[in-house]
């Protein structure tokens, strides 16, 4: 098999049932490959620039500004470039990850993921810059992905620590990404609709990359040019109910109410690019084509990532053989220790003790980094052989969700570095 985007593809192929997740699991990657999907939807055919549905003349606009921000932001950015050529003013690209793409005219500005940084306030405020004195006649293009939350970190007062000191305190509780960005949203001045009013009067089109849950557009990257449906009370909602005050001092937390005036949303337009249904979809087409029975179980699936698994286990155990079952969502961490750990690899670590030798189940996150340098694992019985015959080990390891050392140690992980996609989480679980 030619070079894929998991790049231990035949490092891992040890037996039928892996092959076939493992091909699923690259068809669902490449169909959200950003480069495709922003191909996909804009082209530029003569002076027409179509962006969707929509069609504009390219000599209505006297500026053309770029700004994409996120997991998705670099390859966006030179998608753009290539599409828009001479016709681009400029823009910024606001993103996370190892990739450094060499763009011509706008300005790469890496951040920091999943905590934000003083870094990410320069970076942020470069594209406030960016987007000072438009006019009727201008045109901004957004590209918002997932990660753009930590990114768009601009606080009222202080600097960008009482905020990651925050995310941190949620996170070991359990809280999820529609509380963690109802909060963030009054935590900044870009996010909940501000990079919208800050490019008013300017046309706008926002081309969105779906991670969250239900593909609500006003909570991915806690909704930038989209307006706020929360208020100000909703996010001391969240700081009452975790407790906050327990932790910080609640008189160092600034509160920003977020634009709620229509005019800076009415010259909008919000194309959902791409979620998870794309992927399932793909994975689905795949599966049938291995000979296998598709079916799309969830497409939100949430909770706590161990419960979840063995959960789906059940789900897989009670179907006919031959099955695949697919699911995207988002689970979550309740930190029990002090370990490395991802989502992904808890599930799969969590499942490998039960998993029987006609079973697999394949976590794994879309954008390739689950908490760390794996994207996700194999659980079949080739792991469950590893944790039997480190039983002590392998139990201490998920008490202290430290799943790296373990996976590490024993191989079965899932390898693709920076997808630079980002669309949830993927799961794919088959029977034999």
């Amino acid at each position: 098999m030619t070079q894929g985007k998991i790049k231990n593809f035949e490092e891992l192929n040890k037996s039928d049932l892996r092959e076939k997740a493992l091909l699923i699991a690259e068809e669902g990657l490449l169909a959200i490959d950003t480069n495709k999907v922003i191909s996909d939807l804009v082209k530029l055919e003569n002076n027409n620039l179509i962006i969707g549905q929509e069609k504009f003349n390219i000599s209505d606009f006297e500026k053309i500004i770029v700004i994409t921000i996120g997991k998705c932001a670099q390859e966006s950015a030179f998608a753009l470039e290539k599409i828009l050529g001479d016709n681009l003013t400029g823009g910024v690209s606001l993103y996370v990850g190892e990739k450094n793409i060499n763009l011509l005219k706008i300005e790469g500005i890496r951040g920091t993921h999943p905590y934000p940084s003083e870094i990410n306030i320069l970076g942020t405020k470069k594209i406030l810059e960016k987007l000072k004195g438009l006019t009727e006649k201008d045109l901004v293009i957004f590209v918002v992905s997932g990660g753009g939350s930590t990114l768009l970190c601009l606080p009222e007062k202080g600097d960008s620590s009482l905020e990651a000191e925050i995310f941190g305190i949620l996170t070991k509780q359990g809280a999820n990404i529609i509380e963690l960005n109802t909060l963030r949203k009054h935590l900044s001045l870009a996010r909940g609709g501000f990079l919208a009013k800050y490019a008013y009067p300017a046309k706008v089109v926002s081309l969105i990359f779906s991670d969250v849950l239900g593909d609500n557009l006003g909570f991915i990257s806690s909704g930038p040019t989209i307006k706020d449906e929360t208020t100000i009370e909703d996010a001391y909602k969240i700081i009452e109910k975790y407790h906050l005050a327990e932790f910080v001092n609640l008189e160092n937390i600034s509160l920003i109410e977020t634009p709620k005036e229509d005019k800076y949303f009415k010259n909008n337009l919000n194309i959902l690019a791409v979620s998870n249904e794309t992927a399932l979809s793909a994975m689905a087409k795949k599966a049938k084509e291995l000979g296998l029975n598709p079916i799309i179980k969830e497409r939100h699936i949430s909770g706590e990532a161990r419960e979840v698994g063995i959960k789906i286990l059940y789900e897989l155990r009670e179907s006919p053989p031959n099955t695949v079952l697919l699911y995207g969502g988002e689970t979550t961490v309740i930190i029990r220790g002090h370990g490395r750990g991802g989502r992904n690899l808890e599930m799969a670590l969590a499942v490998s003790f039960s998993v029987l030798e006609n079973e697999l189940v394949l976590p794994f996150d879309s954008d390739g980094r689950d908490n760390g340098d794996y994207a996700g694992a194999i659980a079949d019985f080739i792991t469950r052989k590893a944790v039997e015959e480190n039983i002590v080990e392998a139990k201490i390891y998920l008490e202290n969700n430290n799943e790296y050392p373990f996976f590490e140690k024993f191989g079965n992980y899932v390898y693709t570095g920076d997808t630079g996609s980002n669309v949830s989480d993927l799961i794919i679980a088959i029977k034999k």
